[in-house]
């Protein structure tokens, strides 16, 4: 019980720590993890709606609701795929790839900052029992529900 209780801790206390780095840049973590996700995505930084949830774990209209508030912002623009007239794109505009630049930027460093506890060795070591342990417990989760396992990228 103590390892979940702390674990459980841990994320109640660095999640807002975390978050503010992105509230800086006007931005909710879902809005950063829709961002993020386009930038990886690389050049010409555009993915489907469908895409975008399906990586992201997200509903449709989930995705929808993030996707209006990110337009909203300027960040995101959406257009008809010329591919396909019955799909849409959603890429970051100029505006977006500077947003989601710096607030990368600052996560890192403020990852960095709350991980300065551990040595370069404690926290590989921390990230490989994570690993080991978050898989067991995704298998677990797996075989109860009948899904088959998927592998996302991401802060997991």
């Amino acid at each position: 019980m103590g390892t979940f209780g702390r674990l459980g801790r841990l994320l109640g206390v660095a999640g807002p720590l975390i978050e503010r780095v992105f509230t800086a840049h006007g931005l909710t973590t879902g809005d950063f993890d829709v961002l993020a996700s386009l930038r990886r995505s690389g050049e010409p930084w555009t993915l489907t709606p469908s895409v975008l949830a399906r990586g992201l774990m997200l509903s449709p209209a989930a995705m929808t609701n993030r996707l209006d508030r990110l337009e909203a912002a300027g960040l995101v623009d959406r257009a008809l795929d010329p591919d396909n007239r019955r799909s849409m794109r959603v890429s970051l505009t100029a505006q977006g790839r500077a947003v989601v630049d710096a607030a990368v930027t600052d996560h890192v460093a403020n990852e960095e900052r709350l991980l300065d506890a551990l040595s370069a060795d404690e926290r590989r070591t921390l990230d490989d029992l994570l690993r080991t342990l978050l898989a067991a417990v995704e298998a677990e989760r797996d075989a109860g529900s009948g899904e088959r396992p998927e592998t996302v990228g991401g802060p997991g």
